[in-house]
């Protein structure tokens, strides 16, 4: 198309949307553009379907509803562009610049392009496109209740971009940059964000469900009321995020083992059963203030749970992976903590001691119980004011721990490490007898 043709259908194309005489709607439909200066047109409903914009400046261009089904806007400048509502499904749109562009109700799904060949149905058939944004640059952009279901955005810079309420089912959104980024109610079920970068990201109330978040940086993300079921967080850095699973965001086997476990509680162990949950994913569950004591909790990834206040005395929590939880207030007396990851746990104020051994009568027989934290790992834990009297912390590592009005009297801790720990006001043990057996 020349520069000639294109200004006549730009010309009669702003008459037609004026509703003048003379005007027709644009079509320009599998045009060749490549290249072209585009910048402030107004294309607003034109129909684009196939057409080659690729490294096109279309900055600042009003594309609201157009169609753009299957165009080509790889490497295109779209910087500021109005895109509302504009079918863009199939789209190829790799290391395109978005900045501050609107795309909010916008399609960005696959598409399915109709063929001739020798199969099928009248010798024609069905080629499903997948819409390529690879690389694109989506900072500062709104694309609020866009649909980019299934996409392919790896590598895609989304820093401060408002997607509320944007459908992002299925979308591969490995190694974006998404700081800051709005994804409150968005739908990611399914998505992969693997090794995304969602540093202060609003993900409230999004659902996350089957998501793959493994490698993530989550650092002080907002994810209150986020939908986590069956999430994949391994390695994420949650660091100062708001992230807290309710129970009802866990598979049912677990739901029916917490729930039998309060009914056992409650009744004094005459109906329901002790929860067994060895080996469960329970990381970033909030549990706060729950009673779980006596259940088996044995090799559970408690990873960034809050268990603020929480009752687990008698519990075993052996070989456990508790690192970042929250366990301040909680009462742990007694508990099974042998070999358990606690790196980074939060124990202020929490009771890590001994428990008093009641007979079948209910009354106390005098022999007292200890919390066994043989070979546990407590580096950078904050332990302040936790009381760890009588318990076993032998050979258990405190490197760099803030233990702070701790009380270990009575405590084992033989062969325990307290390198570069804050020891200010904590009641220690006599040092062990290096001859004593």
């Amino acid at each position: 198309m020349t520069p000639h043709e294109l200004v006549a259908v730009l010309e009669k194309h702003e008459r037609w949307l004026k509703n003048k005489s003379g005007g027709s709607r644009a079509n320009l439909t599998m045009a060749n553009m490549e290249g072209s200066n585009l910048s402030g047109v107004n294309l607003a409903q034109g129909k684009l379907s196939g057409a080659n914009l690729s490294h096109c400046d279309l900055s600042n261009a009003n594309l609201s509803t157009a169609d753009l089904f299957a165009a080509h806007l790889t490497k295109a400048d779209l910087s500021g562009c109005n895109l509302y509502r504009a079918d863009l499904r199939g789209a190829h749109m790799r290391g395109a610049k978005l900045k501050r562009a609107i795309l909010k109700e916008a399609d960005l799904r696959g598409g399915a392009l109709l063929y001739g060949g020798h199969g099928g149905k009248n010798g024609k058939g069905l080629d499903f496109v997948r819409s390529d944004l690879s690389g694109t640059d989506f900072d500062d952009a709104s694309l609020n209740n866009a649909n980019l279901s299934g996409a392919d955005l790896t590598d895609v810079s989304m820093n401060g971009a408002d997607c509320e309420g944007a459908l992002l089912t299925g979308a591969t959104l490995m190694r974006a940059s998404m700081k800051s980024c709005n994804l409150a109610r968005a739908d990611l079920r399914g998505s992969n964000l693997s090794g995304v970068n969602l540093q202060g990201a609003v993900l409230r109330d999004a659902n996350l469900t089957g998501a793959m978040l493994a490698g993530a940086n989550l650092r002080n993300a907002d994810l209150q009321g986020a939908k986590l079921e069956g999430a994949d967080l391994a390695g994420a850095d949650t660091t100062g995020a708001n992230l807290a699973r309710s129970a009802d965001n866990f598979s049912v086997q677990i739901q029916q083992a917490l729930h039998s476990h309060y009914t056992w509680i409650n009744t004094n162990g005459t109906m329901g059963a002790r929860a067994d949950l060895t080996g469960a994913d329970l990381s970033h569950i909030d549990l706060t203030g729950v009673n779980l004591s006596g259940a088996n909790l044995k090799r559970a990834n408690l990873s960034g749970a809050k268990m603020r206040e929480a009752l687990l005395i008698m519990c075993d929590i052996s070989e456990a992976v508790l690192d970042g939880a929250d366990f301040s207030g909680a009462i742990l007396d007694g508990a099974n903590l042998r070999g358990a990851n606690m790196n980074g746990i939060r124990l202020d104020g929490a009771g890590v001691g001994w428990v008093d051994i009641k007979g079948p009568d209910g009354q106390p027989t005098g022999r007292l119980w200890a919390a066994n934290l043989t070979g546990a790992r407590l580096t950078g834990s904050s332990c302040v004011r936790t009381n760890l009297r009588g318990a076993n912390l032998s050979d258990c590592d405190f490197s760099n721990a803030n233990l702070t009005g701790a009380i270990l009297s009575d405590a084992n801790i033989r062969d325990a490490k307290f390198t570069g720990a804050n020891l200010t006001g904590a009641s220690l043990p006599p040092p062990p007898d290096p001859d004593d057996d």
